[in-house]
């Protein structure tokens, strides 16, 4: 069965830290790109980053200060989250699509549940 469990999210004050987490279950992460998207209420869904065998992928707003990664032998995508700003504040969903590819939601048909992030001070 094809699952992801995203963890890590919570409250967090502007300039702090947060890691994603996405255990992913019933594949293997080799052949597959997998994405951080977040989507705040009213607000249309956003790439943050993504990862394959061959490259990775951030949007503008987080370069310099997020880093994604992913651990083979655990099956498992991170989303390291620095410097975080108030604008960063969403819930943030990892997803799935085959092979290597654009960043972009449509183009992704396996998402797992979301983490909420928030940063207010």
């Amino acid at each position: 069965q094809l699952q992801f469990v995203e963890s890590g999210g919570g409250l967090v004050q502007p300039g702090g830290s947060l890691r994603l987490s996405c255990a992913a279950s019933g594949f293997t992460l080799d052949g597959y790109t997998i994405g951080w998207f977040r989507q705040a209420p009213g607000k249309e869904r956003e790439g943050v980053s993504c990862i394959s065998i061959y490259s990775t992928y951030y949007v503008d707003s987080v370069k310099g200060r997020f880093t994604i990664s992913r651990d083979n032998a655990k099956n498992t995508v991170y989303l390291q989250m620095n410097s975080l700003k108030a604008e960063d504040t969403a819930t943030y969903y990892c997803a799935r699509r085959l092979g290597s590819g654009y960043c972009s939601a449509p183009f992704f048909t396996s998402w797992g549940l979301g983490t909420q992030v928030t940063v207010s001070s």
